[in-house]
């Protein structure tokens, strides 16, 4: 993502060691993240150099062998209650990609797949084979 990031300047990306204040009050911290350029550089200075007070385009949460399913499932729908876009539960012990999008049901892939950035990351593609 970060490559296909600075090849379009569309955004900026974030690791998991930033943490977003979503609408409701959560302090959430995705693995990955993308915001949109414009949407980044209209928060203020202040904003950006603590807990953004926003809700990124883009999510991207991963799977760990400790993490509960469900628990997972539910931050994902926040994120898009919050206003994301498209998001990705990556999850290698079932061999899955559930697809969270705004308005849709969640789709889910089995791997190996490779998944589109769509209409929100342009021209991004991840091609995930089997763990």
């Amino acid at each position: 993502m970060g490559i296909w990031n600075r090849q379009t300047d569309l955004g900026y990306t974030f690791s998991s060691s930033t943490i977003f204040k979503l609408p409701n009050g959560a302090d959430r911290s995705p693995d990955a993240a993308w915001v949109q350029r414009e949407r980044w550089q209209a928060l203020t200075p202040e904003q950006r150099r603590k807990f953004p007070p926003i809700a990124p385009d883009f999510v991207i949460e991963l799977r760990s062998a400790t993490d509960n399913l469900e628990t997972l499932r539910q931050k994902m729908e926040e994120y898009v209650d919050a206003g994301v876009k498209l998001a990705w539960l990556i999850n290698p012990q079932q061999q899955q990609v559930e697809i969270y999008r705004q308005g849709q049901n969640v789709e889910l892939r089995n791997l190996p797949t490779e998944l589109s950035g769509e209409n929100v990351l342009p021209g991004f593609s991840l091609s995930l084979s089997c763990y």
